[in-house]
Formats: C-alpha cells, structure tokens, sequence
C-alpha cells in the first residue's frame, strides 16, 4: 500500500531509526534508515568519498566498462601499486556529460553513464592513492536523503525501468519531491543467485 503524505510523516516519526554501513561482510556507505513502508525506505546517508568514471555506451555494457576501470583502481592500479578494500554498492547514474577522458568507445544504443565505488572510510582525499587511469575522479559527497526501492533478481532494464516507475510512483504519492537523476545500486558479484541478489533504485529527496 501506498502511503500518503500525512501517513508517512506520522510512519517516520514512529519508525526507530537504524543505522548501516556493511553488507556481507564489505563497508558500505553510511546510512540510517528513518522510514520503512514495505520495500521502500528513506535514509539519511552520511557524507562519503567515491571514486567515479563516467562512460558513453548503453546501461549494461557501460556497467561492466566502469566496473573494469575502478576494479583496476582498487586491484593496483595507481602510482603506489596499494590495494584498496572492495566496498558495495555499485552505483550506476545518467550522465550529462563525460568531464574526463575515458578509454571506453560507444557500442550499441548510447548513453552516458557513471559508475562509481565509494571509498573505504580510513581514506581522506588526501591520502587515496593516486589512480594510473585519467578516467577516475574522486568526489566528496554531502549528506543526502533518499528514498529507495530494493529488490531480488537480476536488474535488467526492463525490471530497473518499472522499479523506477514504481518508485517515482510512491513519491509523488507520498508528498516526496524527488531530485535527478536516478540511481541504480549492485550490491552482489555476478555469480550470486538472482533470489539472493540485493539491487536498488534511490532519488535523493528534498
């Protein structure tokens, strides 16, 4: 069931917030969730450090094209040749423009799109290795409210664009006022069953 606004407002106040910052063993960004209404949640996410690429190709493939570029990153790729701990999600978000070079040539059906990690919480800007490929940039996010969406199997594009619709849905309809662009997290490796899997669709809120 959907929530109206006045019904959500009275869930949040009522809702005892949890915190989180792990997943299966791995750092993920820090959030506290201050509302839950089924599959949907809103959270409160603690500022975070993520290492970007932006891509030009279609969803999936540029998925896998920045995957590869910040997998590098964190396996040794940098002046320092130090690995850095893998974290989830995987965050995948339309782009307007690509602001770096980056090795990947456009296939199929094109988009922009970035893809990011964040970084392990023991980093600061400052003392993050130095990246081999121009592709990467780092940014500092601010605190943000989102609300999401998550659900099991594999995010295909049909499924990503019907959670999306979904979730635009529960927003309008809960008084929320979303902000672009949405975003799309991978919380598992490819080889995790499609039951066990952990994807989400988020807006920041204002």
């Amino acid at each position: 069931m959907i929530r109206t606004a006045a019904a959500l407002t009275a869930m949040i106040a009522a809702t005892p917030a949890v915190a989180q910052d792990s997943y299966n063993g791995y750092e993920t960004p820090a959030y506290t969730v201050v509302a839950q209404d089924g599959p949907y949640e809103i959270r409160e996410y603690s500022p975070t450090i993520l290492a970007e690429v932006t891509v030009k190709s279609e969803r999936s493939q540029a998925l896998r094209q920045g995957f590869r570029v910040l997998a590098g990153y964190i396996f040794g790729g940098n002046t320092s040749a130090d690995k850095v701990a893998m974290t989830t999600p995987v965050a995948q978000t339309p782009a307007e423009s690509i602001t770096m070079t980056t090795p990947v040539t456009q296939t199929g059906e094109s988009g922009l799109w970035t893809v990011s990690f964040m970084m392990p919480r023991e980093y600061t800007l400052d003392s993050l290795p130095i990246p081999d490929s121009n592709a990467i940039r780092f940014t500092q996010t601010p605190p943000d409210t989102q609300v999401v969406l998550r659900f099991s199997g594999w995010a295909t594009q049909s499924r990503l664009t019907q959670h999306e619709a979904d979730l635009r849905r529960y927003a309008i309809q809960a008084g929320l006022s979303v902000k672009e662009p949405v975003r799309h997290y991978y919380y598992d490796d490819p080889m995790t069953l499609p039951w066990k899997r952990r994807n989400e669709v988020a807006f920041s809120i204002e």
